[in-house]
């Protein structure tokens, strides 16, 4: 959600690093931006509405060392100037990431004591805490320990002090990292606002202090006393944060997804196509499987139900992060939790994790970002191969999901001897041999026939059966995303009991039918809303279906890959709908990247 960046260096260019490090947090979703320089023990706040762009606009010409930035999704307060940060009480200047939860007690403590508030936000309160207490102990350190022990929610802080030269930073449950570079150090909330600049990097723990000068990094425990940290190299990416010459970050990550099937699965099968590596956790203590994720993840989950129930024959819970932690959860020590999230610091399925861990449930962790909270967090870790993932709306992170998933119920099936040598072989090679299929369909699909004739409608549905249900929820919510039509994901059995009413003539309604022991009874259903004037489209790997408005022939592929190829036509129409919109498809209204509030 919001982003910070901050540089201590010992070049006059902290106003570029700042912006150019606030530009490459865009992708997070923001509605204002904002940064404060220090000149001479003053410290010069400007902030904007809007876009960086606008920002950009206001500012001089000052030349200095020291610098904090941040972009913002509003959560308390609306967007505005006032509302933006960074904030300044007293003393101390803040940009924060995340949610002070006890705000409204702290701020009527803070106004007896003196304070008065400009703002609506929380991260107000939070900076004027900070002062507080700076104003009693009279050293900054001090002052962020009681911070500490004081604020219930979750934060990452970049804070500066007047008449003092270093940038501080603490986190709780927000992810922070800090960079060394040759010009100075660094603070970001992504690697990626900080990747040209920083050499090594460190993730600050929780409940920790950092204290950056120009040359050197001192980290803190909550006692005041220094820990050594370990800096790593920066890994050097395969994928490129350029837009390759793809109109939308969108489209390109869609193009990238046969390289990424390729990675994320390759390290899991040897050379011979006939096996696979034991690089993965052993399964076999596991009677039942708790998969708990947000929104598109959560999606993927509902994949990998359908393919860990059918090949490892063992049931699977899918639950959405927000409800499972706040919920009674029946599992035991035979009961594995499986938590999905692309960024890794989703904060919903961050607790839902540590929930899990402190009633002893072994857990896993499917992630994208190795160094991530939910990663350090989880007995066991399975990286995706996605790359850096720009688009707000996912695309070749979800298929790295899905392929992970299915790789876990090969190997669940093979532990439980419910898949048999010779169909190993099948999807061992078809797994080889899917990267073309990949970019094959994504070539070949009739998207924009199929976009420009449902692009000016405002209600969509969508329809289909077991897997291929699942699969719809995706869809429908790919579309709503980027292009704000109203649609929807039905079972297609459940359109008598109700749905069915909302169709009308040239309603667009798409079917996915892959499911080949389902497909007879989704054609009855699709043959329902035909009758009632639909547009019907339809996404199908059997050649046989005929007389539709649309179709969409895929290739025919084991089912454990099926989804995989499934989901490109899904992924495409909403592309499409959405340019033809005229729709921000990279960073629609109202949405951010990485969730890390609830």
């Amino acid at each position: 959600m919001c982003g910070i960046v901050g540089y201590n260096g010992k070049e006059l260019k902290s106003k570029e690093i700042l912006i150019e490090g606030l530009k490459k947090l865009e992708y997070r979703g923001y509605d204002s931006a904002g940064i404060a320089l220090k000149n001479n023990n003053q410290i010069i706040i400007t902030k904007e509405k809007g876009l960086i762009k606008n920002l950009e606009k206001k500012l001089d010409n000052n030349t200095t060392t020291l610098g904090i930035g941040h972009t913002r999704w509003a959560t308390h307060g609306e967007p505005n100037e006032i509302n933006s940060h960074p904030h300044q009480v007293g003393d101390i200047t803040i940009v924060h990431n995340g949610i002070i939860e006890n705000y409204k007690e702290l701020k009527e403590e803070l106004i007896k004591k003196g304070y008065n508030f400009k703002s609506q936000t929380d991260t107000e309160v939070a900076c004027a805490l900070i002062d507080n207490y700076y104003r009693q102990e009279k050293d900054i350190k001090k002052a962020l320990t009681k911070f500490i022990d004081k604020v219930k929610g979750a934060y990452a802080l970049g804070i500066l002090v007047k008449n003092d030269n270093n940038l501080y930073s603490i986190r709780k449950d927000c992810p922070l990292v800090i960079g060394k570079g040759k010009i100075g150090n660094l603070i970001a909330s992504d690697v990626l606002a900080i990747s040209n600049n920083a050499e090594k990097i460190y993730y600050l723990e929780e409940n920790t202090i950092a204290e950056i000068t120009d040359t050197k990094i001192r980290i803190y425990d909550k006692k005041l006393e220094e820990i050594n940290p370990e800096f790593k190299e920066i890994p050097k990416e395969e994928y490129t944060t350029d837009k390759c010459g793809y109109e939308h970050y969108m489209l390109k990550e869609i193009h990238e997804q046969p390289k990424v099937f390729k990675n994320t699965t390759e390290k899991y099968i040897s050379n011979n196509i006939y096996s696979l590596k034991k690089e993965m956790p052993d399964f076999k203590k596991y009677n039942k499987i708790h998969i708990v994720a947000c929104g598109s993840a959560y999606h993927t989950g509902l994949v990998g139900k359908n393919l860990i129930e059918e090949y490892a024959n063992i049931p699977v819970e899918v639950e959405i992060a927000s409800e499972y932690r706040y919920k009674k959860n029946f599992y035991d020590e035979k009961t594995l939790l499986i938590v999905v999230s692309q960024s890794g610091e989703t904060a919903d399925t961050l607790a839902a994790l540590r929930k899990a861990k402190n009633d002893n449930i072994d857990t896993l962790a499917i992630v994208n970002v190795e160094n991530s909270t939910i990663a350090r967090d989880a007995k066991y870790v399975l990286i995706t191969e996605a790359g850096p993932e720009i688009a707000v709306a996912t695309t070749k992170a979800y298929s790295a999901q899905v392929a992970t998933l299915g790789l876990i119920a090969l190997n669940m099936g093979l532990e439980n001897n419910t898949i048999k040598k010779e169909e190993l072989k099948q999807i061992l090679k078809e797994i080889k041999e899917l990267p073309i299929q990949i970019e094959n369909t994504i070539n070949n699909c009739n998207y924009k026939e199929i976009a420009n004739s449902i692009y000016e409608r405002d209600d969509i549905f969508f329809i289909g059966r077991g897997i291929d249900y699942a699969l719809c929820m995706e869809g429908s919510l790919k579309l709503k995303e980027i292009s704000y039509i109203h649609s929807e994901a039905y079972a297609a059995g459940e359109l008598k009991h109700g749905t069915i009413s909302l169709v009308e003539n040239n309603t667009p309604v798409i079917g996915i039918v892959t499911e080949q022991e389902l497909k007879e009874k989704t054609i009855s259903n699709i043959e329902e809303v035909k009758s009632r004037g639909a547009k019907t489209i339809l996404i199908t790997n059997d050649s046989n279906i005929k007389n539709y408005d649309y179709i969409t022939y895929l290739p025919k592929v084991h089912k454990i890959l099926q989804p995989l190829l499934t989901v490109l036509p899904l992924q495409l129409i909403s592309y499409e709908v959405a340019r033809l919109r005229n729709c921000d498809i990279d960073k629609p209204k109202n949405l951010a990247k990485s969730v890390t509030v609830e």
